[in-house]
């Protein structure tokens, strides 16, 4: 999978907020096999609870690292956060690190994002020359217009984040994986292996899995559960599913029993 100019194996993405400890997090990304793992700019800065040492808890060098904006309002907010991000990017030794996972959410009881904001925000780090990845509703046009704009991605929500609905959006993802161009990414929602894989059986190119793994019973054991589904729902998609019938069709030949 190619983004931005840059090739990876895992179509996992994971975060690093709501473990219950940096050693849950470090086995979590060890057992998801992730290359991407997503930052939040101001929770690092703020020194907030839970990430203090993250950033020397990851091994840059094998890790790409894609710095967020969550908790940005409004567009001018999240472009200035984006720009500390790659600041932050470089700190860890990611000195062509241009990556961003544009959040623009003023909603605090549903965080849902605003698509004014983020098609905004999106057109400006464009310009700036960074690799944006919007967080959006699942909003066939609205995807377009970013693509259109030059994002890299696009990451419409399976449902509200953190909530473990699932696959709310079924029809509008499947829309925005027909007509993209760019790589597909389902965030936020999903809550158990069976729904990821779902998303990547629908054709999406990736998943960016956070509060599933880091608030389970046992954050490595989900981590790794949810590498197996990717895998299963790409590989499912790409195998191509036999058709729905009205009917039933038998398994075995009906020609040539015995007494027919």
């Amino acid at each position: 999978m190619w983004i931005g100019g840059r090739c990876f194996r895992s179509r996992l993405m994971t975060g690093t907020g709501k473990y219950p400890s940096l050693a849950a997090m470090q086995a979590s990304l060890a057992s998801s096999n992730c290359e991407i793992v997503t930052v939040a700019v101001r929770r690092v800065q703020s020194l907030a609870a839970g990430h203090e040492g993250l950033i020397e808890a990851i091994d840059w060098s094998k890790i790409w690292m894609l710095p967020n904006t969550a908790g940005c309002a409004t567009a001018e907010e999240a472009i200035r956060v984006a720009r500390l991000g790659r600041e932050l990017a470089k700190l860890a030794g990611q000195e062509d690190n241009s990556f961003v996972k544009l959040e623009v959410i003023p909603d605090g009881k549903y965080l849902l994002p605003d698509p004014i904001g983020t098609l905004k925000a999106a057109e400006q780090l464009v310009k700036e020359g960074f690799t944006v990845l919007p967080y959006i509703n699942a909003d066939p046009l609205l995807a377009k217009h970013l693509e259109e704009a030059g994002c890299a991605t696009v990451m419409p929500l399976g449902s509200p984040i953190g909530s473990g609905q699932g696959i709310r959006n079924a029809a509008n993802i499947a829309l925005i994986i027909e007509n993209a161009t760019v790589p597909v990414v389902v965030d936020a929602g999903i809550g158990v292996p069976s729904e990821a894989a779902q998303a990547m059986e629908m054709g999406a190119d990736a998943l960016l899995i956070n509060s599933a793994i880091a608030l389970a019973g046992d954050p490595p054991a989900m981590a790794r559960a949810m590498a197996m589904a990717a895998v299963a729902g790409r590989s499912a998609f790409q195998a191509g599913r036999l058709p729905i019938r009205a009917e039933a069709s038998p398994s075995s030949p009906t020609g040539g029993r015995i007494g027919s």
